[in-house]
């Protein structure tokens, strides 16, 4: 008896089954790794399933990490920390590398100073960097309080590619259907110029009507971080700055940047601050920080501020440093640091002290030596020319004395 062959249909049937059975439906694709993603959005639910009608399931906020359990044209089935799985939009969603970068960012300016204290003026993302197409993951609620650590400038939309000649050179139906330019009677035209006059006159006169390229649009950001230590840049105008008006006042239409408590005096019994305030032009895009330096100190006999100290016109960058420092014979002062640009062009740090209503530099090590040796320089040159006029007239102080005398 012969054994029995499988008949070739029943192999091929079986061969279908089996890769049917490794292909996902329904376009779904099964993640085989663990690859996290992080929630973007203010608040958004979880759904059972990707419809128009759905269920909720549960909710992230923003900031939640998920993994991602599956793929579904603009949907992700996730489950959260909490053990919740749920459908949810991409767009919702960042991945694990700006969430990295936001990390980064935060590390890095962890050891920066805080330059001032703000408040949002609305809800605002915190963009990974400072520019409105980059980025961002975190949000800030309306009237959050805010530290401000450095300042940037950036264009406000990225600039368009330039469009090739081909685009904008005219068809050649139209340059066929454009009238000739010489079709006037002789009589009323100048004579005609030669070829190796024309062709230079036609290129130089279409060079000055080319419009000149229109700079872009400016706009600042300030770097901030939450009172969850979380970093970002938003746009500066949308921050205000916590300074008390009775200081804020002389800002005399300067848009104020940074401001710091130097030290703090008693006015009856109260604690009353003493500020260093930094101004700038109120306008985007410039290339330094501020340009005037101010220092207000109370007068507690007439219960206000009064400017102690002041510079102008100069070019600072943050970020700027404060503390204080123990002088031989005027004791612990505060101090400040500012860092701007000298005569060279170099940036340099510059430091100052505060005593009483008076500011004044301190000189550096080797600012201290030069200006000493600079004096005793002076000073041996002054002693050189007493002894030279004495040597010239020998008598002449003792006949004064003697003529005194008599």
């Amino acid at each position: 008896m012969k054994p029995l062959r499988p008949h070739p249909n029943r192999i091929f049937l079986t061969l279908a089954l089996l890769l049917l059975a490794l292909v996902p439906g329904c376009k779904r694709k099964g993640m085989t790794q663990h690859e996290y993603m992080y929630v973007s959005a203010a608040e958004t639910s979880l759904r059972d399933r990707v419809a128009t009608m759905f269920n909720k399931v549960g909710s992230v906020n923003n900031g939640d990490r998920v993994e991602v359990l599956e793929k579904q044209r603009r949907f992700l089935r996730v489950r959260t920390d909490k053990g919740q799985e749920g459908w949810i939009e991409e767009r919702s969603l960042v991945s694990q590398d700006v969430y990295d970068g936001f990390q980064k960012l935060a590390q890095d300016d962890a050891s920066t100073p805080v330059q001032a204290h703000g408040t949002t003026r609305a809800e605002l993302n915190m963009h990974l960097t400072a520019n409105r197409d980059g980025d961002h993951l975190y949000q800030l609620k309306d009237g959050e309080k805010v530290e401000i650590l450095r300042r940037a400038t950036a264009p406000k939309t990225s600039p368009k590619p330039a469009k090739p000649a081909a685009a904008t050179a005219k068809p050649a139906a139209q340059k066929k259907a454009m009238p000739a330019p010489e079709k006037k009677p002789a009589a009323t035209t100048a004579p005609a110029a030669s070829p190796s006059t024309a062709t230079p006159a036609s290129t130089a006169s279409a060079k000055p009507n080319e419009p000149p390229p229109v700079p872009p649009v400016m706009e600042d950001w300030y770097l901030v971080r939450t009172a969850s230590g979380r970093v970002g840049w938003v746009l500066l105008r949308m921050i205000d700055l916590d300074v008390p008006v009775e200081v804020a006042q002389y800002a005399e239409g300067q848009r104020i940047i940074a401001y710091f408590v130097l030290n703090t005096v008693d006015e009856e019994g109260k604690q009353v601050p003493q500020y260093l305030m930094l101004l700038n032009q109120p306008k985007d895009g410039l290339p330094w920080d501020y340009n005037q330096v101010r220092v207000f100190t109370r007068n507690r006999a007439k219960h206000r501020y009064e400017t102690a100290y002041r510079e102008r016109d100069m070019e600072g960058y943050l970020p700027v440093r404060t503390g204080h420092q123990t002088f031989d014979k005027e004791g612990d002062l505060p101090t400040f640091t500012i860092r701007k640009k000298n005569d060279n062009g170099q940036i340099v740090e510059v430091e100052y002290k505060m005593n009483g209503p008076i500011v004044r530099r301190v000189l550096s090590p080797e600012e201290a030596a030069a200006e000493k040796q600079k004096h005793n320089q002076a000073l041996a040159n002054h002693m050189q020319q007493v002894a030279a006029r004495r040597a010239q007239h020998p008598n002449q102080a003792p006949a004064k004395k003697h003529e005194k005398h008599q």
